[in-house]
């Protein structure tokens, strides 16, 4: 299969044969008490719950609902994030981590809760994090995930069709169709599309169409784009991992990730199997389908791909999302962003994180997820030495967000940006904050 082929036929499962509700563009001025950026999983969320609270608020998406990331998620809801116990213990204690640890249990249950209503293929699946070679490691996390109180257990033998070092287990996780939920709990929310908010002035957004003036502001743009404020641009980087969806695949009836940054994540939906890898910071090469085929085709002979795809994700520098207030100079701005590779649980909790801080209601969670903690990991100085290359380049074209050279997808035809993660069509239009306009090719 070439990549021209491929790249003519991306579209996640997702996004076949689910129709989202459609919102008018916003018209002129308004005002109202909380407004929203961004209508992916966590914007849509924070809506669901202000209204149910009677809240007055208003959110606004650049272009279509779930329209961005939302829509290339491989949508697994799991408190299950590689393996992350272990390592937060050591760096931010047993206090913290068990937050964090509640923090997408409590997610989880949220998710079950909601999808007793709605038909979006929710269900109740393991998920399991092996390692090709380090038993030593599975055997940690499934300490320390008892050790915060979670009934997790080791797995030395696995549905997949390879070996491995074994695998810790987490039970009564899950998955559904991300599209399927949104059309069934947005229902009636109050939601302007097409409205693409290019700047932020203390309590107003700046649309091309329009003014919203707010008392509190939610920013939930996946790349928070505005720079003067919280040093997104220092503490984020953006990850591209590409997705296939089989026919004639075995049912491995579980989700499977790899604890390499660069292995192979696995979970089936409906007749399909799902199989992601190639992850790798957005801008560099990587074999994009090309090896996710190459796996299937040694591995399940017989499995023939329906569906291609590519996920983006925002990384932290410590592997936390950023939750609450922007920065410490604005009481009133908030934001959820670098939920990592697991969007969906990280989009559930950072809603009811932000709901309660907008209500002033105190969160049991919200500590963990402070996007004012210390930013001096090792991460930074390697964000940092990124974009001073990329900065000094002499090369054209640049991004508009912040001046680095673009380098081109050869795979999916783009032209991305190995700073901060921003993509364009080839012909310059923008497809992927932070920028907030097209670059000039």
């Amino acid at each position: 299969m070439s990549d021209n082929t491929i790249s003519t036929n991306q579209k996640s499962i997702w996004s076949s044969g689910t129709v989202l509700p459609e919102y008018h563009r916003l018209e002129g001025d308004k005002k109202t008490d909380v407004l929203i950026i961004g209508g992916g999983m966590c914007g849509i969320l924070c809506a669901y719950f202000l209204q149910r609270a009677g809240v007055d608020y208003i959110l606004v998406e650049g272009s279509k609902i779930a329209g961005g990331v939302t829509k290339n998620t491989t949508a697994k809801i799991t408190s299950q994030h590689g393996l992350i116990y272990s390592d937060l213990i050591r760096k931010v204690g047993k206090e913290k981590a068990k937050m964090y640890l509640d923090a997408n249990q409590a997610a989880l249950a949220e998710y079950a809760r909601l999808c007793e209503d709605i038909d979006c293929g929710f269900e109740r699946k393991s998920a399991y994090t092996y390692s090709l070679s380090d038993r030593a490691k599975i055997e940690a996390e499934v300490k320390a995930a008892e050790f915060l109180g979670l009934s997790a257990e080791f797995a030395g033998d696995t549905a997949l069709p390879f070996e491995t070092a074994g695998a810790v287990k987490f039970p009564e996780q899950a998955q559904f169709n991300p599209l399927q939920f949104i059309a069934g709990i947005c229902q009636n929310l109050n939601i302007y599309e097409r409205t693409f908010i290019r700047d932020i002035t203390p309590h107003t957004a700046v649309a091309e169409s329009g003014k919203i003036s707010a008392g509190k502001i939610i920013v939930a743009t996946h790349f928070p784009f505005i720079n003067k404020h919280g040093s997104y641009f220092m503490k984020l980087y953006q990850q591209r991992s590409h997705v296939a969806a089989f026919e004639k695949a075995p049912d491995l009836d579980g989700m499977y990730v790899d604890e390499a940054d660069k292995g192979m994540s696995f979970r089936n939906y409906g007749n399909l199997l799902i199989i992601g890898g190639g992850s790798r910071r957005t801008g560099k090469k990587c074999g994009a389908w090309s090896d996710i085929l190459d796996f299937a085709k040694k591995y399940y002979p017989n499995a023939a791909p329906k569906y291609f795809w590519a996920a983006q994700d925002c990384i932290s520098l410590d592997k936390i999302p950023y939750i609450g207030r922007y920065s410490k100079n604005t009481p009133d701005l908030y934001v959820a962003t670098g939920f990592n590779k697991w969007g969906m649980t990280s989009s559930m909790a950072a809603a009811k994180i932000l709901t309660d801080m907008v209500l002033g209601k105190k969160n049991e969670y919200s500590e963990v997820f402070s996007p004012q903690r210390s930013i001096f990991t090792p991460q930074l100085f390697i964000n940092a030495g990124e974009s001073t290359i990329n900065l000094i380049a002499p090369t054209a074209p640049r991004c508009p967000h912040m001046g680095c050279a673009l380098k081109w997808n050869k795979a999916e035809h783009t032209w991305d940006c190995p700073c901060h993660g921003s993509r364009f069509e080839a012909d310059g239009v923008l497809i992927d904050n932070p920028a907030t306009g097209n670059a000039k090719l």
